[in-house]
């Protein structure tokens, strides 16, 4: 029963090494994980900060377009009252042309506008080109008539600066818009990457959760295993200290009966020898 109890042991201890190792591999997995994890977050947060950087720096040029577009407008609509008053003076003045020099700007400007936005074949461009040539010689003329008079000249100058800081204000218009734009398509991409980020983080901490699990039960039937030897050490002790006092009575009862036996041979009057007396004195006859 004992060898039996013996080679038990040894099967349970086996299966809490096994337990311990599993546990073991499955917690260094398990912070594998988490450490993928915390990187995949920590960028996860790099990537909105980014994307918030972005959104703020998109809002301020979408501010800074909407007041040069205003200042811009300003300006335009100083050009135009000026430029409605030379109207009228050639009106008055009898110039019969059908066109006058607002209306021809608005059309360069719609022009330009469209050779700068839309595909164009090569005849179709140099066509587009040529009428805005055309248009500008036409504006040149006019403006040479309203020249030979002074105060139309004054306007006439005053009007054309302010186009001319209305394009200037334009330009920053176009520039501040492109601006915008880049900053916003920067915070799309930094979302979109937060996003695929956060995705990968959740799958490592999916993955982390699985591995802690696993070894948290390996480390239960461990546990489990080291309840068991403790179990069989005190059997096997009790055995072990059982069979050794039914040896060492057993070993006194024999001691007993052989000094038993010399005694009575001594009262027969039979020496006896030193093995004897130790004997008789570990048999406490005497």
């Amino acid at each position: 029963m004992l060898n039996e109890l013996i080679d038990k042991r040894k099967t349970i201890l086996a299966e809490s090494e096994q337990h311990k190792e599993r546990r073991n591999e499955l917690n260094a997995t398990a912070s594998k994980f988490a450490r993928e994890r915390n990187a995949l977050n920590a960028k996860t947060r790099e990537f909105v900060e980014e994307a918030q950087r972005n959104k703020e720096l998109r809002d301020q040029a979408n501010k800074d377009v909407q007041a040069a577009k205003e200042e811009r407008n300003g300006l335009n609509e100083q050009a135009n009252v000026l430029f409605e008053e030379l109207e009228a003076f050639k009106k008055e003045h009898g110039s019969l042309r059908n066109r006058g020099i607002k209306e021809l700007q608005k059309q360069i400007e719609h022009m330009e506008f469209r050779q700068q936005t839309e595909v164009f074949s090569v005849d179709k461009e140099r066509e587009l080109i040529e009428k805005i040539k055309a248009l500008k010689i036409e504006i040149r003329d006019q403006e040479a008539e309203l020249e030979q008079n002074k105060e139309m000249r004054t306007k006439l100058t005053d009007a054309r600066e302010f186009r001319r800081q209305a394009s200037e204000v334009h330009a920053r218009v176009t520039e501040l818009a492109e601006l915008a734009q880049r900053h916003h398509d920067l915070m799309v991409e930094n979302y979109r990457n937060a996003d695929r980020s956060r995705e990968t983080a959740d799958e490592s901490h999916k993955q982390f959760v699985e591995a802690q699990e696993a070894a948290d039960a390996e480390h239960k039937a461990f546990l489990g295993c080291q309840k068991e030897l403790r179990d069989y050490d005190k059997v096997i002790g009790g055995i072990r200290k059982k069979t050794k006092a039914t040896r060492v009575t057993k070993e006194q009862k024999a001691v007993r009966q052989e000094a038993e036996r010399i005694f009575t041979s001594f009262r027969s009057g039979e020496k006896l020898t030193t093995d004897d007396l130790l004997l008789l004195q570990r048999s406490k006859m005497v």
